[in-house]
């Protein structure tokens, strides 16, 4: 059957998949059929070119279908396919890099995704403590499984419960993991102390970056930090999207706090399927891939030779190509255009961001846990974005997600950029309430 249009195609892969997508995410309005993507720029099958700031929730660093990285695949792919048995030299190579690179990484291992990642740090976590308790923040996402599939992005009746992602997922895993908010010292030496010595870890985006951009106050991760060490608590730092993006060390490398295990992905193999588990090498080693470790470790994919080719082949463009001056530099023009936006248009807006992320929040500032955003107007947040994809710009437009700079990003689509953000709100403003 040939397929003429984004309707048609839409139509068969609602036949053939739930929802027609693989993610529960990935469903917008509008709907969006990628035929290909290169550089900044994805193209859907109806030929039109949207300038791209999802990036896939992050992956793309560099940009897509860049060629330095495709390069490298190619290569290992006439050499080397999957074994599964051993080792690989280029695996070896990865782990070598990454132990360089980040200050908590004595040991790593590679899986395939950063919900694996996590599962397995909090699987470590309980075996070498022998406890049952987890806290997490709400507004924090560290995958998709049990314990911390909770307390994302809740309504705020849910606030100070238990707001499960899922249903199936069994009360009897859920009750052991206590919320808190994010920034708060003290909500996180109360739950502490009303389960003294049941806490195996404490796990964190050092940014919450699931909720688009909540920096950490000063000292609280310090504090964290300070607490984990007096009550004998694995600290994990979720750093699948803040790993590479923001530095090669990630966050814990510019805040100087280091955690004992850390979870990377995303934007360490610019979107090829790779991810890791890194740590102190007295945790580590209590993995079965040690001889003398008793927690299990396990996947056919694990360390596929192309997802590390792809890894090094990013790395390697970071190192040496200026990555993060580039996108940095973009972030920053983009995020003090959207303040001038706002001061011009007269509207309450938070351009707030780290980096090469930026987003917009619909409402004054500061903004330093999740229920500050509670305030953020989702109506206008949401709106803005589906009229920026009819005039080729894609912001996901889901409320409270981020945006990323790509390295294959330019002056002139950030000014473009800026300057149909500034259309669309006016007109956006003239059809609703929304003043100063």
């Amino acid at each position: 059957m040939l397929l003429k249009n984004s309707t048609e195609f839409l139509e068969q892969a609602e036949a053939v998949m739930p929802g027609g997508i693989n993610t529960s995410l990935r469903r917008i309005l509008p709907p969006l059929i990628v035929k290909e993507a290169h550089g900044a720029i994805i193209t859907d099958v109806d030929g039109n070119d949207y300038i791209d700031y999802h990036a896939a929730f992050g992956p793309i660093v560099l940009g897509h279908s860049f060629e330095p990285v495709n390069r490298r695949i190619w290569e290992a792919m006439k050499k080397i396919d999957l074994i599964g048995a051993g080792t690989t030299e280029i695996e070896i190579a990865l782990a070598t890099k990454i132990c360089e690179c980040v200050p908590s990484a004595e040991q790593v291992l590679f899986c395939n995704s950063g919900s694996e990642a996590t599962y397995s740090a909090i699987r470590l976590a309980r075996a070498v403590t022998g406890r049952r308790k987890l806290i997490k923040f709400q507004g924090c996402y560290h995958g998709w499984h049990d314990s911390v599939a909770m307390n994302v992005i809740s309504p705020a009746g849910k606030l100070g419960k238990l707001d499960p992602l899922s249903s199936g997922s069994l009360l009897e895993v859920l009750s052991h993991t206590l919320v808190c908010e994010f920034n708060s010292l003290e909500d996180v030496e109360g739950a502490v102390r009303k389960h003294r010595n049941d806490v195996a870890a404490i796990i964190i985006e050092p940014i919450a970056h699931n909720i688009g951009c909540v920096l950490p106050d000063k000292g609280f991760l310090e504090g964290l930090r300070e607490i984990t060490r007096r009550e004998g608590i694995v600290l994990i730092f979720d750093e699948v999207i803040t790993g590479f993006r923001h530095s090669l060390g990630g966050y814990q490398n510019l805040c100087g706090v280091i955690p004992d295990l850390t979870t990377l992905g995303k934007a360490m193999a610019n979107g090829y399927p790779i991810a890791a588990l890194c740590g102190k090498r007295d945790l580590m080693e209590h993995f079965n891939t040690h001889p003398n470790g008793n927690v299990f470790f396990a996947g056919t994919f694990n360390a596929h030779p192309w997802a590390c080719a792809a890894s090094l082949a990013t790395i390697d463009v970071i190192e040496k190509e200026g990555v993060h001056e580039h996108t940095f530099r973009l972030a920053q023009k983009m995020r003090e255009g959207i303040e001038e936006i706002g001061k011009t248009l007269g509207i309450p807006l938070t351009a707030a961001g780290f980096g090469s992320i930026f987003v917009t929040y619909f409402m004054e500032g500061p903004v330093r846990t999740y229920r500050d955003l509670l305030r953020n107007d989702q109506k206008l947040f949401v709106s803005l974005r589906r009229s920026l994809m009819e005039h080729g710009i894609f912001e996901f437009p889901l409320n409270l997600k981020r945006n990323h700079i790509s390295f294959s990003h330019t002056d002139e689509q950030i000014e473009r950029t800026l300057e149909v953000t500034e259309a669309m709100l006016t007109k956006l403003i003239q059809t609703s309430n929304v003043s100063a």
